[in-house]
């Protein structure tokens, strides 16, 4: 299905000329994307505005994994283990080209180990009931290796094997826009929230300008939904300059290395590193993909950097385990993005918390002047999160009342879509020009995937293509750097840029691509 000619132009022009908004939603991460699918879904007339791309921050940096938690069970955190289990099926169920189930593995090195992570991940199996995907099972030390080759021996008596499910977050928040529009919601990239509109001490709607040609609009909104992750306070001091923050960022990077490092279906857990989290490696999209980190930030950059220390970190962990260290020329790309973790209670004991502790459950709050936040959480329980503040919306505002259709609705082009990510969309992709033309012999990726990013999916940039309607930039950065020049040339066909900001994207790319890369 091609988008109709001029889609971003007539967005627009309701931003100029339509009515008062019942939904504007801020924020085109995993929440506000599935505030927005939520919203037009219950019939509401909604608007969602991203000031970057859509999943452009901490939502295209994950570990791409739809999980239950199993470190939550040993901080004695049930209830959210419960509701993400519960979240997990449901996306299996309705994203089923984007999430599949997953393997992971934890070796061990001891009967303590056994009777401890046998015992929790059985208690994973109860909490998930008839929505498990598989029992956890005990290992022997043969049967361990076996499903890990590439893992180190030393010392492993045994693992433990369970399931949980992996996804491509990119791509998920993508189908999540286009199931919004598919519901008449109206989503805009690269449009930013500058104001709030503000009547009788309530907010009434926003400021927002077009990043691309720089008008401004003001638009009314019945309700205004603050779904922009780490700048979430941001937003709030937008309405209320003295409020008190809610978030206490946290930096988490991945390194990406070729498979041949951890061959095999399984993914591996480290479940205790030196820091006090877990650690995985876990193939994905024909590579491994190592990580994560937990390192306090104070500050908010837009284009986070991994610290030379989580390198160290990373590469050490993965030394303990696997047989053959990686080394940093090893590495194809790296990642590093913001979580926003809620902050502990104001005069809660103990002094500073580390990231590891922090609560991944999340928090709606509404200010006095009606402004709905929403904020934490991770990427399996988007939706549920949504539900809830979209009924608090809905509350807030005065909106006809609406029940909530997402728990079993199938995302766009899920039903019955077969094995590809584009699910029933693939065969209009492999009708567009350069299906089968590689976009670099490196990548598993054809020219037709670039031209339906521009017509289909939003894509207002090389870096649109590179990073999150393909996944080239993270799984192999010199690769991706070295199509650039391609997709510039397919974007100059698709869009029609003028010459010099076809060149200031081709620059802004190449400074993409270098971020990718260890220095």
């Amino acid at each position: 299905m091609m988008a109709a000619p001029g889609e971003r132009a007539a967005d627009l022009d309701r931003l100029r000329n339509g009515p008062e908004w019942d939904v504007l939603v801020v924020g085109g991460g995993a929440t506000g994307l599935g505030c927005a699918v939520d919203a037009a879904a219950r019939g509401y007339r909604t608007l969602l505005v991203e000031r970057g791309d859509y999943a452009g921050g901490t939502s295209s940096r994950s570990t791409k994994l739809i999980h239950g938690g199993v470190r939550y069970l040993r901080q004695g955190d049930l209830a959210l283990v419960r509701h993400a289990l519960a979240e997990r099926a449901r996306l299996l169920a309705n994203a089923a080209p984007l999430v599949r189930p997953l393997p992971f593995v934890i070796p061990l090195r001891g009967l303590g180990e056994r009777l401890r992570y046998g015992a929790g991940l059985k208690l994973y199996d109860l909490l998930a009931g008839a929505r498990g995907i598989a029992a956890s099972e005990l290992l022997d030390r043969r049967q361990t290796l076996a499903a890990l080759p590439g893992l180190r021996g030393d010392g492993v008596v045994g693992g433990v094997r369970y399931w949980d499910a992996q996804f491509d977050d990119a791509r998920l928040a993508v189908t999540l826009m286009r199931s919004a529009r598919d519901r008449g919601a109206t989503c805009l990239n690269y449009c930013a929230l500058i104001g709030l509109l503000k009547a009788g001490g309530r907010v009434c709607g926003g400021v927002l300008r077009d990043a691309e040609s720089g008008e401004e609009f003001a638009v009314r909104a019945r309700a205004v939904i603050n779904a922009t992750g780490v700048y979430a306070d941001a937003v709030r001091r937008l309405d209320d300059a003295g409020t008190a923050p809610l978030l206490t960022p946290s930096q988490g990077i991945h390194l990406v290395v070729d498979a041949d490092f951890l061959p095999g279906a399984s993914a591996l857990l480290v479940p205790e590193t030196e820091d006090g989290r877990v650690m995985f490696a876990i193939p994905w999209l024909g590579k491994v993909l190592l990580g994560t980190t937990d390192t306090a930030r104070d500050d908010l950059p837009d284009e986070p950097l991994p610290l030379a220390g989580e390198v160290d970190f990373v590469l050490r962990t993965a030394a303990g385990v696997l047989a053959r260290p990686p080394r940093r020329s090893d590495v194809r790309s790296v990642f590093a993005g913001l979580r926003p973790l809620l902050a502990p209670a104001a005069g809660s004991p103990g002094g500073k918390v580390s990231p590891a502790a922090l609560s991944r459950e999340h928090a709606i709050v509404v200010g006095d002047s009606g402004l709905l936040t929403v904020t934490g959480g991770k990427w399996t329980t988007y939706r549920w999160m949504a539900e809830q503040v979209v009924d608090r919306a809905a509350a807030v505002a005065g909106l006809p009342a609406g029940v909530c259709e997402t728990r079993g609705l199938c995302l766009h082009a899920c039903a019955d879509g077969g094995g590809s990510v584009y699910g029933s969309d693939a065969a209009a992709v492999a009708a567009l020009p350069g299906a089968g033309s590689a976009l670099h012999p490196a990548l598993p990726y054809d020219e037709a995937m670039v031209r339906f990013a521009f017509r289909c999916e939003g894509a207002r940039t090389i870096e649109d293509v590179l990073a999150r309607r393909t996944r080239a930039l993270f799984i192999d950065a010199a690769a991706a750097e070295a199509a650039i020049g391609r997709v510039a040339e397919i974007l100059d066909e698709e869009l029609a840029p003028s010459p010099a900001r076809l060149q200031a994207l081709q620059t802004a790319a190449l400074l993409a691509a270098r971020r990718f890369r260890l220095s």
